[in-house]
């Protein structure tokens, strides 16, 4: 007999799946190994991310395991997004979305007159010039494209740059002065892990071990690959899955995965495009309608969010001061006693990510 998950067993679920629910220590590819990949557009948000899950890690430690350890790596994969993942896990993503991502970009490369030709020669440039200058930021690379007679105004040099990544020849590479750089992937990574025999059943089974319950539609959005691999993937991951339904109809869970909640309430401070806020195709089980334009006001913007046992309570974000951070908290209704301690807790932790004193201020509901 199929159970039915109410719609807070569904939420707590997906929370706990996400290793929300409880913290502990973990080291950042621990943490992208249970989520496949944290999307990273904007790379101060997916430290946040990092820390949203594992208690015991700094930025610094963050940092370290991409630049020095290099066991995460850093370049666009899922969606034809910037994602952080697991070294051994960027190539056969690559694998599996880029060339879509390509083809999906195809209309704006032709509006930046960049024709496939010249894509094909920036590639041979931007390996000639990495290999001669080593990690560049996107202005220098610019420059030194230009010098080969490639077009970078404007949008050209992102698209470019993208371009080789989804192409695999580049990836992001350490930080300089606050900007990131570009490095050829074969020289920051070489590679060592073995090719995957079914990597579209592998990116299924991962994105149910931290997105479960979940549907089809929730893994076609999230993934970003063409109908045909979706559905592959779905039928492939399937065998080791169970059915569970809901009001919204059935969901597959893995066998692995515990149906039972168990776990105290957790209050955790998400960041921007957070993969708990994005993760599934219908969102509403995260914030009620009331509030729905408070955290998706639009544009593809998802703004970074405190959530109580799933569901969130507010909006947050980190003010730089002289000596401190000042974290700011617009609730979206009254905060009770124990979202009160827990955000004062949440708080102290921050600081201690950032390895700055943080302060709590927290506004007027509404």
């Amino acid at each position: 007999m199929t159970r039915t998950l109410t719609p807070t067993e569904l939420r707590q679920l997906r929370w706990r799946h996400q290793w929300l629910a409880r913290r502990t220590e973990r080291s950042a590819a621990e943490v992208l190994r249970r989520v496949c990949a944290l999307q990273s557009q904007e790379w101060a948000s997916a430290q946040l991310a990092v820390h949203a899950r594992a208690d015991g890690l700094t930025s610094a430690d963050v940092i370290r395991a991409r630049e020095i350890d290099r066991s995460i790596a850093l370049s666009w994969s899922i969606r034809g997004t910037l994602h952080l993942v697991t070294s051994e896990d960027l190539r056969w993503l690559l694998t599996l979305c880029g060339e879509g991502a390509i083809r999906g970009t195809r209309r704006r490369y032709q509006q930046l007159g960049l024709t496939e030709a010249i894509r094909e020669e920036a590639l041979e440039a931007i390996f000639a010039i990495l290999a001669r200058e080593g990690a560049l930021n996107r202005a220098e690379l610019a420059t030194a494209l230009a010098e080969y007679g490639i077009p970078v105004a404007g949008q050209a040099i992102h698209h470019l740059v993208r371009f080789a990544a989804l192409r695999g020849l580049i990836c992001h590479g350490p930080e300089r002065a606050g900007k990131l750089t570009f490095v050829l992937l074969d020289q920051w990574l070489p590679e060592t892990a073995p090719a995957l025999a079914d990597p579209l059943r592998e990116l299924a089974q991962r994105y149910l071990q931290a997105g479960a319950p979940a549907t089809m539609e929730d893994f076609a959005a999230w993934s970003g690959l063409g109908a045909a691999q979706v559905r592959e993937a779905w039928a492939s991951a399937r065998e080791e899955c169970v059915t569970v339904a809901t009001a919204t109809g059935d969901m597959l869970m893995l066998k692995t995965q515990s149906k039972d909640i168990n776990s105290e309430p957790s209050l955790r401070l998400l960041p921007r495009y957070d993969n708990y806020l994005l993760s599934h195709k219908v969102r509403d089980f995260i914030v009620a309608e009331s509030h729905a334009r408070q955290v998706y006001p639009g544009g593809g913007l998802i703004r970074a969010c405190v959530l109580h046992d799933g569901v969130a309570c507010a909006s947050w974000k980190v003010e730089k001061r002289k000596r401190a951070l000042r974290l700011r908290i617009s609730p979206f209704d009254k905060l009770n006693d124990d979202q009160l301690a827990q955000l004062e807790a949440r708080t102290a932790r921050l600081g201690a990510f950032l390895d700055r004193p943080a302060e709590l201020l927290i506004e007027s509901a509404g």
